[in-house]
């Protein structure tokens, strides 16, 4: 049994496959690299560098490894950078999705699990979000992955493909010390990067209306996340029925200023963030109950927040 992961060079492609290769799953990557890294798939896993907008590699690989099911990670992930380029994040998040799903047809591979994002809500308001939720998406990626959902939704029903989308929140941790999050727009890396350099964290508003002042979401060990991908496919495989989208959340999720707490807990690194003014639109909780996944998915949060930032910042400081 192989699996294609597309964007399987990535942060949380790279965990995925490993995880598929503990399970005794065999997986083949197709990554462009403009976000993934060649030495995050080990040697031993088939490796193709190129785009899933190519549906003739796509094509290829599909038939060449006798693929049986997608678990599809690529895509342009930075939200508040897809403000400024709507085309690029439409032409990697739709099209390429698209292209993927036409080669997959062609071939006759039917189960896909798809990389969605806490972003199809948008900036709810409701204290805990459920799959239920209304989608407001407010950036042209959040309505880029909700798309991707509508295109597995509408083949699903002309093609009969077996597919479910997974929703996460604020992905963290490390699962290996050779894999570490390479964003540049994410809170984990800009935390560690002002250590690193000298600098001191800053926190975007302490006037919300939370416990401590500070924004609260949901933070996951990618290594959970990576679990949850495989259990999916190994559902799809089997042909349990599946929802057609899942929270990953963790019901209570923390505040930015827990996290630089524990920051300056696990490494010892004594700071006081600075307090800059709020960022616009940032909302002051988005939390998410996991409640579905944990019943078809065996989804839970196996780390704690000192358990994420330690294994973070020991992947970072390795890779310095």
């Amino acid at each position: 049994m192989t699996w294609l992961v597309t964007g399987g060079a990535g942060y949380i492609g790279a965990h995925v496959v490993r995880a598929l290769d503990e399970a005794g799953i065999g997986a083949v990557v197709i990554d462009d690299l403009s976000s993934g890294h060649r030495e995050f798939v080990r040697g031993d896993t088939p490796f193709l560098q190129g785009s899933i907008l190519d549906g003739e590699l796509v094509l290829d690989v599909l038939r060449r490894h006798a693929v049986e099911g997608v678990i599809h990670v690529a895509g342009f992930k930075y939200a508040g950078v897809s403000v400024e380029r709507p085309l690029h994040t439409y032409s990697q998040n739709v099209e390429g999705t698209r292209v993927l799903l036409a080669a997959m047809q062609e071939v006759g591979v039917g189960k896909i699990v798809f990389s969605s994002s806490a972003a199809v809500y948008g900036n709810t308001d409701q204290d805990l979000v459920t799959e239920g939720t209304p989608k407001s998406p407010t950036s042209p990626y959040g309505e880029s992955k909700l798309i991707g959902e509508w295109l597995l939704r509408d083949q699903g029903v002309a093609a009969g493909l077996a597919h479910t989308s997974l929703r996460y929140f604020n992905v963290v941790g490390s699962g290996y010390p050779d894999l570490f999050d390479t964003s540049p727009h994410n809170l984990f890396p800009l935390v560690f990067d002002a250590l690193v350099e000298g600098r001191t964290p800053r926190i975007f508003g302490d006037d919300y209306p939370t416990p401590d002042g500070t924004n609260v979401r949901d933070y996951l060990h990618v290594a959970d996340l990576a679990a949850a991908h495989v259990a999916a496919a190994q559902a799809l495989a089997s042909g349990a029925p599946l929802e057609p989208a899942y929270n990953l959340g963790s019901g209570d999720g923390a505040s930015v200023r827990q996290i630089m707490d524990a920051v300056a807990r696990v490494t010892g690194v004594d700071f006081t963030p600075e307090i800059a003014a709020r960022r616009p639109g940032d909302p002051a909780r988005i939390v998410a109950s996991g409640e579905l996944a944990a019943r078809d998915l065996g989804w839970k949060m196996r780390h704690t927040l000192d358990d994420m930032v330690r294994s973070a910042w020991e992947a970072r400081t390795a890779a310095s």
